[in-house]
């Protein structure tokens, strides 16, 4: 049995903070000590503590005076738009057109799919996030290299083959029996394979025609515990769109609940302009609105009321997520600085014990994979992420005023980046330091 004792300062969430005073909210040790045996976590509670239930023979590694939290966790990614990012265009609908779904077409070939994967992974890590939900592209070979990669690292991943078969580019579409066969494939060959989770992904209801929407939804009767992936209320013009293609339809949210794809683990993406009956659906049903504030803002596709759906009388379960390549930024920090800004916009507060359960354990949550990732508890797995607030010298000069943690979140959450994450630990083997440079592996 491989052991391992992490010292530093430990922070968890047991469950939503209700406000900056919420310390029964969290777990957070000054002095902490997490044991980590076989990939898990042993003991977690104050050093001194696990130190003395650990084997005399453990490898201990001293990471004070870092902030040791859960890995963080991206709920909405597209595996194939790595080099999409940071393309001009004037919204949602140009944006496909004009840079993804050329790009997309790409992923035919194997050897370019495994080649993003590498950099992909090497991306995620460096940022802290140790989970990610990954949209592939609609061929088969891009799903291949996106899970026998993270079999390779031990990551635990959720991604799919994308079904499309209409309003994209020939190289880009299955048809509805084809994208029922190969997700068919993937999920037997990939699904619960080292720490693999498939998700069945029609990419909207625009790109998806009935008899396909159909085919997913039969997928998913097959499948009931698998998650199902797929986009909703981006922008205005494809709600327009999308509502003439599916004209029986009462709104975009009734073309997925007619075809059984809402459910506890149906994550949403974007999901900004819902009904009030929209909204209902979603939280009678359990569905995740997968908000992604730098993607929406970039795209200018609106402003997500997380606040305002949080605390309605049916709240809707909420997930964040970076959603590169629309998305604008790899880290989460990012993500939840300008989920920050878009709530104060709203004239709404995000404070920074939320932002950071909403990137760890809320995201779990909203994964239904609290049981493994997003904590600190005894019996998850060891996916974790060292953090430092001081890690530049903009920082640094503002740590020497910080004197709480709410403070030192929100200066890590405000100026933080790749440079902040000293340490990403995967199952309990680290993960940031062995990465290597990408001018050695061209």
């Amino acid at each position: 049995m491989t052991s391992l004792l992490l010292r530093g300062r430990l922070l968890s969430f047991h469950r939503a903070p209700e406000s900056l005073a919420d310390t029964a909210s969290y777990l957070y040790e000054e002095d902490g000590g997490l044991l980590i045996e076989d990939g898990r976590i042993a003991k977690a509670g104050p050093y001194a503590a696990v130190k003395a239930a650990a084997a005399a023979e453990v490898t201990e590694v001293d990471h004070r005076p870092h902030l040791i939290l859960p890995g963080l966790i991206d709920t909405h990614v597209h595996f194939p738009q790595m080099q999409v990012i940071a393309s001009y265009a004037a919204n949602l609908l140009e944006w496909l057109n004009t840079y993804t779904f050329p790009e997309e077409c790409r992923f035919v070939e194997t050897a370019h799919a495994e080649r993003i994967a590498t950099h992909f992974y090497d991306e995620f890590l460096r940022q802290g996030t140790t989970t990610a939900v990954a949209y592939c592209s609609v061929h088969k070979s891009s799903a291949d290299a996106f899970f026998a990669e993270a079999m390779r690292r031990n990551m635990l991943m959720v991604g799919g083959k994308v079904m499309m078969d209409r309003h994209a580019p020939q190289g880009l579409l299955d048809t509805p029996q084809l994208g029922y066969d190969e997700t068919r494939a993937v999920i037997e060959q990939w699904h619960g394979k080292g720490r693999n989770h498939v998700a069945i992904t029609p990419r909207f209801a625009i790109t998806s025609t009935p008899e396909q929407m159909r085919a997913a939804q039969a997928l998913a009767e097959e499948y009931p515990d698998l998650h199902i992936q797929t986009h909703l209320s981006e922008n205005q013009e494809e709600i327009r769109f999308t509502c003439e293609l599916y004209p029986d339809a009462t709104d975009y949210t009734d073309i997925y609940a007619r075809h059984g794809l809402l459910g506890k683990k149906t994550l949403l993406g974007h999901a900004i302009h819902l009904s009030e009956r929209e909204a209902d659906v979603l939280a009678e049903t359990g569905s995740v609105a997968v908000h992604c504030p730098t993607s929406n803002l970039f795209l200018g596709s609106g402003l997500f009321p997380l606040k305002a759906l949080a605390r309605r009388e049916k709240p809707v379960r909420i997930g964040v997520a970076t959603d590169i390549g629309g998305g604008s930024s790899y880290s989460m920090f990012k993500t939840l600085d300008e989920a920050y800004k878009i709530q104060q916009l709203l004239g709404e507060r995000l404070d920074p014990l939320e932002s950071f359960y909403r990137m760890t354990r809320g995201n779990a949550e909203a994964l239904s994979l609290v049981d493994r990732i997003g904590t600190l508890e005894e019996g998850t797995d060891a996916d974790l992420v060292v953090l430092n607030a001081a890690a530049t010298p903009a920082m640094r000069l503002r740590m020497e005023t910080v004197s709480t943690l709410p403070e030192e979140l929100f200066l890590l959450q405000t100026l933080g980046d790749d440079r902040a994450v000293v340490e990403t630990y995967v199952a309990g083997q680290a993960g940031k330091s062995t990465l290597v440079a990408p001018s050695q592996r061209e």
